[in-house]
């Protein structure tokens, strides 16, 4: 039994002289604080997960959110600690840093801004993880990630769109609460407006039929707006014939689905029923003929 705690007595020895050195004590933190922040990132998942209080787009948007902040702050806290381990006194360099925290201040508005812009998309509800967003007019895709500093978005085409969170200026988000299918139908001037009026009010009925499950409804299961003619928009539009609007208000997220459906319906039924849609053409000047060169060469 002794020999066994003089055993045991030894091995501590050794290990505290081993971890006498500074690399070593490094490498332990690092060890902790990895494994530390995987353990914190399963906690987190496994709260959301067995949680419904909250919608669960916006429990993968806090979950993202919460991630980045761990990570964030264990990557400082291990720094600031390589530091003292290494006896550098960050207190007295935070307290004195003096033209060196104003430079440094300067050049840190840019990750403040990011940082920021980060809190806001969440506070104010702009955008959630999975959402179908067009940012700054130009890239168009699906929400991946939201971080303290950057956007993730998934494009289209299958790329990564990574932007940081202060250059977005504009969000046009397709998953907030409800969208309104919105179809432009111009047919030429020769059709009835009083047949393609039927027409369309009839289509408008075979849609509220056949779409009734992608529609927006109200506590009572009733639509809020089902598809309706909302009339004629245009008397001559693009002096090509007169248009007419369709619309009808679906959830958010089956509105792709619903418009692609509906535009199919549409397309079917002014096809069956032969009607004409206006076609886009240009009136090119004829040449002159032979007769009027001579003419227009003997004046």
């Amino acid at each position: 039994m002794n020999e066994w705690i003089n055993n045991l007595q030894n091995w501590y020895d050794v290990f505290l002289q081993i971890f006498e050195y500074k690399i070593v004590q490094v490498i332990v933190a690092i060890l902790v604080v990895f494994i530390g922040i995987r353990f914190i990132r399963r906690s987190i998942r496994s709260f959301f997960e067995r949680t419904s209080f909250i919608e669960e787009r916006k429990e993968k948007t806090l979950e993202s959110m919460i991630n980045s902040i761990v990570s964030y702050t264990a990557t400082i806290g291990i720094i600031i600690y390589i530091l003292s381990v290494y006896g550098v006194e960050v207190g007295s360099i935070l307290a004195g840093a003096g033209v060196i925290g104003i430079i440094l201040g300067f050049g840190a508005q840019s990750l403040i801004k990011d940082i920021l812009s980060g809190i806001f998309f969440i506070y104010e509800k702009q955008l959630h993880k999975g959402d179908f967003v067009s940012i700054n007019d130009k890239f168009i895709g699906t929400v991946e990630d939201i971080g303290l500093r950057f956007l993730k978005v998934r494009q289209w085409s299958g790329k990564l769109l990574t932007i940081s969170n202060g250059q977005v200026t504009s969000i046009q988000n397709y998953n907030i609460d409800h969208m309104r299918v919105i179809e432009a139908i111009t047919v030429s001037f020769t059709e009835d407006p009083k047949r393609i009026f039927t027409l369309l009010e009839e289509t408008c009925e075979q849609l509220n039929e056949e779409l009734d499950q992608y529609l927006k409804k109200d506590l009572t299961k009733k639509p809020i707006q089902p598809f309706q003619v909302y009339g004629m928009t245009s008397l001559n539009k693009d002096h090509r014939g007169y248009e007419y609007t369709i619309v009808g208000l679906t959830e958010d997220l089956v509105y792709w689905t619903a418009a692609k459906e509906a535009r199919r319906m549409i397309a079917e039924k002014l096809f069956d029923s032969g009607v004409q849609m206006s076609l886009q053409h240009i009136d090119l000047p004829s040449p002159p003929s032979n007769e009027q060169n001579r003419v227009g060469g003997g004046d």
